[in-house]
Order: structure tokens, then sequence, then C-alpha cells
């Protein structure tokens, strides 16, 4: 028997707006994505790139179509059966780093196993073991304001894998940090696919941070345009 993908997009439209000011993010888009890829999507501003990223995180439902995660349909689900699906099998790495102020890395980490209701010291175990893994093992007592860029982004990235996730949703991951740094992240962000086999859907612009997945999705006017296997990152 063929295997369930793990993403899946049957003919998924995205309408916003009505009348004169209606806009088709996404016009029919059939997309799969198999556990353990590591995928990067790009296109030009109004591509349909990030409304792509919203719906496969369950931030957004399509207008029409489906999508289906792990064989079921997500369009069947209620809002608390997405923010679980959300809670329990999704992370979420963003430009801006989304760190709480006047707290430290370890709680930050610790956030997301807040809500799944983990005892503190459960909590505690679990975000000191993800800062280690993203290499700020010495760092877990720190406040934001006391981290460069690249360690508040590590930080977010801890915190995103914290609960385990199959999926890592990376919405321009490097957009806010030089160049150094951003290599730094993304050879963190190969390591967590290869070695953890974390699947990985990353927005970016950059045709070099692009580079890193194993296949580039380029969007054009909210259809896929070109689906391509980087062979140089296989």
């Amino acid at each position: 028997m063929p295997k369930t993908p793990l993403i899946e997009f049957r003919s998924v439209t995205k309408t916003y707006g009505t009348g004169a000011a209606t806009v088709h993010a996404l016009a029919g888009v059939d997309l799969v994505i198999e556990r353990g890829e590591f995928v990067a999507i790009m296109g030009p501003s109004g591509s349909g790139k990030s409304t792509t990223m919203n719906v496969i995180g369950c931030l957004d439902v399509p207008s029409t179509g489906q999508y289906l995660f792990q064989g079921v349909d997500t369009g069947t689900l209620s809002r608390n059966q997405r923010t679980r699906l959300r809670r329990h099998f999704l992370g979420f790495v963003f430009q801006g780093f989304n760190l709480l102020a006047r707290t430290t890395a370890v709680e930050n980490v610790e956030l997301p196993l807040i809500y799944r209701g983990l005892a503190p010291v459960e909590r505690r175990k679990l975000a000191i073991k993800a800062l280690e893994r993203v290499g700020l093992g010495g760092r877990i007592d720190h406040g934001s304001s006391e981290l460069s860029g690249g360690q508040q982004q590590r930080v977010a990235i801890a915190r995103a894998i914290v609960t385990s996730p199959r999926v890592l949703l990376a919405d321009e991951p490097t957009g806010n940090l030089d160049t150094k740094t951003s290599r730094e992240i993304m050879d963190l962000i190969v390591s967590l696919n290869r070695d953890q086999g974390i699947t990985v859907v990353m927005v970016t612009h950059e045709a070099d941070i692009a580079a890193y997945a194993r296949r580039v999705i380029r969007f054009v006017d909210g259809r896929i345009d070109s689906d391509t296997v980087n062979r140089e990152a296989a």
C-alpha cells in the first residue's frame, strides 16, 4: 500500500475580500510534501508563498479544495482541533524571533510546554535539552536583551522543536541576520532535518538560503510555477 503523504494540497484555493477587492491568493494548488523533506518556498510578493505557509500551519483554511495532514482533511477539524494539531505536530520559526521580553532563554522555550500542561520540572528538563541541541546550553538563564540576534533565533528554534514536532515551519528565518549568522542558523536547520528527521518547510526570498533545501518550489500568481530538486543539497 502507498504511504500517506505528510502534507497534501488538493486543488487548494484561498480568496480574500469580495467584489472589486477580491484577491485570489491561491488558485488551485496541488502539492505533496513527504516526511523528512526540506522544502524551500520562493516567489515574489503576493505570489502565494505566505498563504501556503499559513494553510500548512493551520493558521488559515482553504476557501476550496483540501489540505490533508497525515491523511486527515484539516477542513473537517474544529478550531480547537486545529489548535491541538499545531500544538502537537508543528513548530514555528519567524523572522522576528518573537521572544518574550524580560524572560530568560529557558523560560521562552518552556512556553509551548506550559500550554501542554506539563509539570514545571519536566518543562525545565525538556527546555534545557532543546537549548543544548541548538548550542545554547550555557545561555539558559540569559535574557533576550543579553543575546545576539543569532542566539535569539536559536532560542526561537529551540522553542519550536521542544515539543518534538513533525514539521518545522520557518518564515524568513534569516531575514534579520547577517551573512555569517545566517549560515550558522541554516546549518542548524539542516542538521535538525538530516539528523533529527524533522520535516522543514521554509519561506525565503533569498536564493542562497533556498540553496540549503533539497527541494525548491516557486510560486507565481497563486500557482506553483516550478518544483525542482536541488541535487547539490540532496
